[in-house]
């Protein structure tokens, strides 16, 4: 059983914008803290072994100059990796790419933080449309899925993931996770109507409702 009140609650999402070459990006941030320490969260944030126990089955390397591929999601290449406090990597999928950075930190409390940032040019209809949670959703379900593991040291395989947001908990924890991307996106100046819209749109379609 997830506890969704808790662990919503225990996410920090922010957005925001940065200015590329090749033009202004959206910046979308995720973070959690763990009661691990910082070489164990790191190893389960790089190595190929433990990634599939809480996130996709991967192939190829998580290491400077590497290459890897999620099975059925994004690819990309690792061009930063700074062991065991973070790694930036491309975020290849359906022909566009963007940006991700992974930072790991202590925490004064003695757990270990996973913050990531991920960076992409976003068409303006798309985000008017679905808002931050057509990505945040997904990003919400992963942080879960690395508490699950750490936790527990549990495998959570993808198919049981996607049965369990089929089910009412899980349908809870896609209405939740929407409504706090939506709020961030309030608190960086989208006007409430239009994200309250975007969110009811997002949270229908990762249900399968739309």
């Amino acid at each position: 059983m997830v506890d969704v009140i808790h662990q919503i609650n225990a996410v920090r999402r922010t957005l925001g914008t940065r200015t590329l070459e090749a033009g202004e990006a959206r910046v979308l941030t995720i973070s959690q803290a763990y009661d691990t320490d910082l070489e164990d969260l790191w190893d389960a944030c790089t190595s190929i072994e433990r990634i599939p126990r809480w996130f996709l089955p991967i192939t190829g390397e998580v290491q400077l100059g590497g290459r890897y591929q999620l099975e059925g999601n994004a690819g990309g290449v690792v061009e930063r990796c700074d062991p065991p406090t973070s790694f930036a990597a491309t975020w290849e999928m359906n022909g566009q790419v963007s940006w991700i950075e992974v930072r790991l930190s202590s925490d004064p409390d003695g757990k270990s933080r996973f913050e990531l940032e991920h960076v992409a040019h976003v068409d303006d209809d798309m985000w008017a449309q679905f808002g931050p949670g057509a990505v945040g959703i997904g990003w919400d379900s992963m942080v879960l899925g690395l508490a699950l593991h750490l936790a527990s040291d549990a495998s959570v395989p993808p198919e049981k993931g996607m049965e369990w947001l089929a089910s009412p908990e899980g349908k809870q924890f896609i209405q939740a996770s929407s409504k706090q991307w939506a709020d961030a996106s309030i608190a960086a100046g989208t006007p409430e109507e239009d994200a309250r819209a975007a969110q009811e749109t997002v949270s229908k379609l990762y249900m399968g409702e739309e």
